[in-house]
């Protein structure tokens, strides 16, 4: 099987729970449980290393908590240096508060490390309505770094159609599309 069919394999077959009336998958890449298979994980860096000229990124940034496990082999593979948004202040000389905003919760993230002029590649788990992604966009524009290619592994919601909209000088991919149908995860790309 491919990677794109694999990952797709592993998003269907994810178990649903329900949080009020919403049906709501769960799988290791969005959220950590259950148990992340290595070839799930393979196949996705193998599908990002595809998408950027990585010659142009100076610096791959993952989003806290489930940008990490997906920033550190990209960067092990790429070889580009990889920064992370966090949840937690250091104070750090440069650092930038960014305000995060998402349909359950609310918070700041801290960016450290991105210099004047760096070109950054983004990597995160999902992107449903982009406000945390807008934010973190918000953030890095106020370092004077540039934001070249933003990679989310599963699309839903109509989030990624306005930020494409919002910032039409980002290249904006993501591996997977996909909505709730009842308790059904149904793949549209």
């Amino acid at each position: 099987m491919n990677g794109i069919d694999l990952l797709k394999q592993s998003l269907v077959n994810a178990p649903i729970i329900w949080k009020g009336d919403y049906p709501y998958f769960i799988h290791p890449i969005t959220d950590g449980v259950p148990r992340l298979h290595p070839e799930v994980l393979e196949a996705i860096i193998d599908l990002s290393v595809d998408l950027i000229n990585w010659q142009d990124i100076d610096v791959i940034l993952g989003i806290e908590a489930m940008g990490l496990p997906l920033l550190a082999p990209l960067s092990m593979r790429t070889g580009i240096p990889m920064v992370i948004a966090r949840k937690r202040q250091y104070g750090l000389e440069g650092e930038i508060e960014i305000s995060q905003e998402t349909g359950y919760s609310k918070g700041s993230l801290f960016l450290n490390d991105i210099k004047p002029g760096e070109n950054i590649a983004i990597i995160d788990d999902v992107l449903s309505t982009g406000g945390t992604m807008k934010c973190v966009i918000e953030g890095i524009k106020k370092t004077g770094a540039t934001i070249q290619n933003t990679i989310i592994v599963v699309e839903k919601g109509e989030g990624m159609e306005k930020l494409k909209s919002d910032y039409p000088d980002i290249k904006f991919d993501s591996l997977v599309k996909l909505e709730m149908i009842g308790d059904k995860v149904v793949i549209l790309s």
